[in-house]
């Protein structure tokens, strides 16, 4: 077992509490021959941070001691040990405190008075002895309370299932970081680490939440403060070559102190510095930072606490009782105007971690004693307790012995004298909801440089709306590349991993971040090509009129009464309609407006030939006749009328048959042109519609071929020539019109369509009307029957 173990502080009670600090730092190396039985540890560098949490338990247990409302009637007593910082030896002194082998110079001789054995510990202060520790005390299930071992590891209850902790878990300390660089848009950063468990696993959380939150890990070197120098030098190596300008330092107090003395020697001071709750707060790295290197450190605390009386209770120490510590006191100095780390309070947060701890196990103390029935061991106790400190602060502990997650957001902010001032920015509260949990407050920040602005720490830009990013080969996804969307495609936020397609009638507009309304294309009345072709059919309309009125003037005219004035008016007539319907076919297309264009330009064409078809009937039967009259009895003006209405019937019944089956319709077509659409009219039916022009096609080639056959006539008597030549254009129009139509893209194909009607209605008009008007108006000697039938006057 070893030589027996005083503690260093202790006091005798109903009810012990054991206590693990490190009074001392270090202790001296020896080379054991083990001829001799080894002796113990020599302690050296006194450590003022443990020996204040030593003292923040001895002011809580005083505290309970003097109440009347908690232990009644029962003193606490405590034994507390110095581990020297020693795993080995924290072990010891832990088996010390189970066992209780301390050396006792004489029993008491009042019964049932030996040395009481401890409920529970206090302590350590550091993950690694933690978990020494709490391997060896977990088959006792004494419980262990910790007031700064962080590490999440020591919450696996099947491995350590004693352990409790009143400072939060790093397994939120990680996550809270990782979040508290993604607020600030840090995408790309470098990280250093403790060779521990404190900081192997605090940095493994924090990267497994970064790269789910995006954040990418340039580099991650690990350092503890007894690695050679080389190895320093290969951390400052990598600093100085990396692009990224924020630095996560997930390190102790104790490991911060030696690498900012080495930083300080390379002037690295444009990086910003993140901070784990480990050194955030620390004043004694503030004093070293004489190059102003963390200057604008931002990290996590623990909230800030208040212990009313705890600092006079510390300011009048006591002296260890320990044979090595090699100084001479009293107790009786008087430190009230000593300024070193003992006098601190910058760790009252720590202390009250201490202090809760063992008000803790007086209140599960307190419940057990007040149990009348069989009673659930002080362990279990423990992890059910629920209570409010004198200062109104909640303790409790969730199913892991941990404490619930808060942090204050600290931000070193340097003041004019040189003091650093750790002034609180914001809270994290980890039983919140997740968008809750970070909250930053309205304060001005100071950055790396006592610059205002925010750092950028980025590897890559971000993408702007309009733009996708595209991810660099063999790098990691913060580098990538913006690539603009493709026409049609949108991104209209930032940092897009893809571009959005636009609905059909949409198109993405110049910067490719929103989707427009496509420009609606068609043949209006207020653009040019409109307004011309509105024009023409005006002017053709006009025309005709005119020439009706001429002929409606001289209608006993030899030359108006020839081959039937019926046939001519109502000629004339059809071609107003013909001019006219050019019309229906500009302008928005409709439902009506559709089936009206194409219907009214099939009748009112089939008209037309008709009534051009008639009249080259009848020319060439008048002039075939051998005998007068003979053949003007079997197609007289009833047989006239009757063969224009029937042609027409027949068209008027294939329209109807094209709008009862498949009429034409509105249609937006978005294939034409990618950024328009063209609105036009669906034929429905092609049938029907190629229908209707076929039968156009079929009465003009007819009369075509009549005229033809009535070109020898008479030459005085010249209109079965013109109706030849008009047939002629009628059907180089059509004819033309047919490859045109079909190539021509969107509102085009309506103005060929147009153009063709109004084209085929002039040549009708001028052909077979003109040269009448012409003798009508400046012939007048030529009007005359003589004239008309060729007899020439004599000399």
């Amino acid at each position: 077992m070893g030589d027996p173990e005083n503690p260093q502080l202790s006091q005798d009670g109903n009810m012990v509490l054991g206590g693990i600090f490190s009074f001392y730092s270090s202790w001296k190396d020896r080379m054991d021959t083990y001829l001799h039985k080894p002796l113990p540890l020599q302690c050296t560098s006194l450590n003022f941070r443990g020996f204040q949490f030593a003292q923040a338990m001895l002011f809580a247990i005083e505290e309970i001691n003097n109440s009347t409302d908690l232990l009644p009637g029962v003193s606490l007593g405590y034994k507390i040990y110095d581990e020297c910082g020693s795993i080995a030896r924290s072990v010891k002194v832990a088996l010390a405190l189970t066992t209780d082998n301390t050396v006792v110079a004489a029993l008491s001789k009042t019964a049932c008075t030996r040395p009481s054995q401890v409920q529970a510990i206090i302590g350590e202060t550091s993950s690694s002895p933690c978990m020494a520790i709490a391997t060896v005390l977990g088959p006792f299930y004494i419980p262990m309370i910790s007031h700064f071992a962080t590490c999440a590891c020591l919450s696996d209850k099947t491995k350590y299932p004693s352990f409790l902790r009143t400072i939060p878990s790093d397994y939120y300390q990680s996550r809270a970081l990782a979040h508290l660089v993604k607020y600030f848009g840090w995408t790309w950063v470098g990280a250093i680490r403790n060779n521990d468990d404190y900081g192997n696993n605090g940095m493994a959380t924090f990267t497994e939440t970064a790269q789910q939150l995006g954040i990418c890990l340039e580099y991650s070197v690990s350092f503890f403060r007894t690695d050679p120098s080389d190895k320093i030098q290969e951390i400052i190596d990598i600093v100085k070559t990396s692009t990224s300008k924020v630095i996560v330092a997930f390190m102790s107090h104790m490991d911060m102190d030696v690498l900012i003395h080495v930083l300080s020697q390379h002037n690295l001071t444009e990086y910003q510095w993140v901070g784990s709750e480990g050194w955030i707060v620390d004043s004694q790295i503030a004093a070293m930072d004489i190059h102003h290197i963390l200057d604008g450190a931002i990290g996590l605390s623990i909230p800030k606490a208040h212990i009313s009386g705890l600092r006079e209770f510390m300011l009048d120490v006591k002296p260890l009782n320990s044979s090595n510590n090699g100084l001479e006191c009293t107790g009786d100095e008087d430190l009230t105007g000593v300024q070193n780390s003992y006098t601190d309070m910058s760790l009252m947060p720590v202390f009250n971690n201490v202090y809760k701890g063992v008000y803790t196990v007086a209140h599960a103390l307190h419940n057990i004693l007040k149990c009348n029935k069989t009673c659930n061991k002080i362990l279990q106790h423990i992890k059910n307790i629920y209570f409010k400190t004198k200062e109104g602060e909640e303790v409790y502990f969730d199913e892991n012995g941990d404490p619930a997650a808060k942090y204050e957001i600290i931000n070193w902010q340097p003041r004019e004298n040189g003091v650093v001032e750790f002034v609180t920015v914001g809270l994290y509260d980890a039983s919140l909801a997740p968008e809750k949990q970070l909250h930053l407050q309205n304060k001005s920040l100071i950055w790396a440089r006592n610059s205002k602005q925010v750092p950028v720490s980025v590897c890559s830009e971000k993408c702007p709306p309009g733009t996708r990013k595209v991810l660099q080969k063999g790098r990691p996804v913060c580098c990538y590349d913006c690539i603009r969307c493709a026409e049609g495609e949108i991104s209209n936020i930032t940092d897009s991993v893809t571009c959005v397609r636009c609905l059909p009638e949409y198109w993405s507009n110049e910067r490719r971040d929103a989707c427009i309304k496509k420009e609606a294309v068609y043949l209006s009345y207020e653009e040019i090509m409109g307004a011309l072709l509105t024009a023409a059919s005006v002017f053709g309309t006009c025309t005709t009129a005119g020439v009706a009125q001429i002929f409606f003037k001289h209608r006993k005219t030899p030359i108006v009464r020839a081959n039937n004035s019926e046939l001519s008016f109502l000629l004339l007539f059809s071609l107003i309609l013909c001019f006219l319907c050019s019309l229906t076919f500009i302008g928005q297309p409709s439902d009506w407006s559709c089936m009206l264009r194409h219907v009214a330009f099939g009748i009112t064409f089939v008209l037309c030939i008709s009534c051009v078809l008639g009249k080259t009937i009848l020319v060439l039967m008048a002039f075939r006749a051998t005998r007068p009259d003979s053949n003007m009895k079997l197609f007289g003006h009833t047989q006239q009328r009757l063969c224009v209405l029937g042609f027409t019937l027949i068209q008027v019944v294939i329209c109807i048959i094209w709008l009862t089956s498949s009429p034409p319709f509105p249609f937006k077509n978005f294939k034409e042109f990618k950024d328009k659409i063209i609105l036009e009219c669906a034929l429905g039916s092609a049938v029907g519609y190629w229908a209707v022009l076929g039968y156009i096609g079929i009465l003009a080639i007819l009369c075509f071929i009549f005229a033809f056959l009535a070109r020898k006539l008479p030459d005085n008597f010249n209109e079965a020539k013109f109706i030849t030549f008009s047939m002629l254009i009628f059907c180089a129009v059509w004819i033309t019109f047919i490859p045109a139509y079909v190539s021509s893209p969107g509102k085009f194909s309506v103005a060929v369509e147009i153009f063709a009607i109004l084209a085929s209605s002039f040549g009708l008009l001028f052909c077979i009307f003109i040269p009448k008007c012409y003798i009508i108006l400046l012939k007048p000697e030529k009007n005359t029957k003589k004239n008309m039938m060729g007899k020439k006057a004599p000399h």
